[in-house]
């Protein structure tokens, strides 16, 4: 089985277009100051702009859930999650203030053990954790271009929310598995 198949390719290309158009509305291109007060709810260069910025958080979050199940020999495949996606665009449509982002899970087959599950589980929120902390080192280190700190502080707030928002121990987020799997292991 090859490591990803091309409808999950066709999948991850839909998730990026989408998760550009939903978060086009918070993630705007840096423009000329009068620019920033016209909200439209299409525009190419805004639905770009947040692609690149807010597509590797989630597109690295499934993909990580993915690849650590592949490492421990599990069948795994990222699948689009059709009611969380037109819920996002939805939102996205009517300037809603709030974020809905639910567009994918991964299947995991059967058989992981409640250490694997706790990792595979761990695996998505920890990447987001590292493109956090790593966006935030870069920007409190470096002498950045104007849009390059602007596209960095957006990956700060993006990955920083994506991460506390997914290791709530809410069921179905991670967090709920990676807790109380733990709870299972230790009690």
């Amino acid at each position: 089985m090859p490591l990803i198949t091309f409808i999950e390719i066709i999948n991850l290309v839909i998730l990026i277009i989408v998760i550009g158009y939903i978060f086009s509305g918070f993630v705007r291109k840096p423009k000329r100051l009068y620019d920033l007060y016209i909200r439209s709810r299409f525009n190419l260069e805004d639905i770009k702009f947040a692609s690149l910025i807010a597509a590797p958080a989630v597109v690295l979050h499934e993909l990580a859930h993915k690849f650590i199940a592949i490492g421990f020999g599990l069948d795994a495949s990222f699948n689009l999650f059709p009611f969380g996606l037109l819920l996002g665009i939805l939102l996205r449509f009517i300037n809603s203030p709030f974020l809905i982002v639910a567009p994918g899970y991964v299947l995991i087959s059967q058989g992981a053990n409640e250490l694997q599950n706790i990792l595979i589980s761990f695996a998505g929120p920890f990447i987001n954790l590292i493109l956090w902390l790593v966006s935030l080192f870069i920007l409190k280190t470096r002498k950045l271009k104007r849009n390059t700190a602007i596209a960095l502080h957006f990956s700060v707030i993006i990955n920083m929310w994506l991460f506390i928002f997914n290791m709530l121990p809410i069921p179905p987020l991670d967090g709920s598995k990676v807790w109380f799997g733990l709870f299972k292991l230790l009690f």
